[in-house]
């Protein structure tokens, strides 16, 4: 199995800044996308903690209530 010729450092390099001027060019998109992956995320924990909470066990103190001693 051949290895990949390493990367030419004159074109990572052009890459590099293509990709940081359209960022910058684009500062306000990009903003509200980083923030509707946080909300997204935040959003996805929430639920995750929610189901944990009503999957869990239950304390014994809500067993007694219910009948069981």
């Amino acid at each position: 199995m051949t290895q990949p010729a390493p990367p030419d450092p004159i074109l990572k390099q052009l890459i590099k800044e293509a990709v940081k001027e359209a960022l910058l060019e684009q500062r306000e998109w990009l903003q509200e996308v980083i923030a509707e992956v946080l909300e997204e995320m935040a959003l996805d924990e929430a639920l995750r903690e929610i189901e944990a909470i009503e999957h869990g066990p239950q304390p014994r103190v809500f067993g007694i209530f219910e009948g069981e001693a």
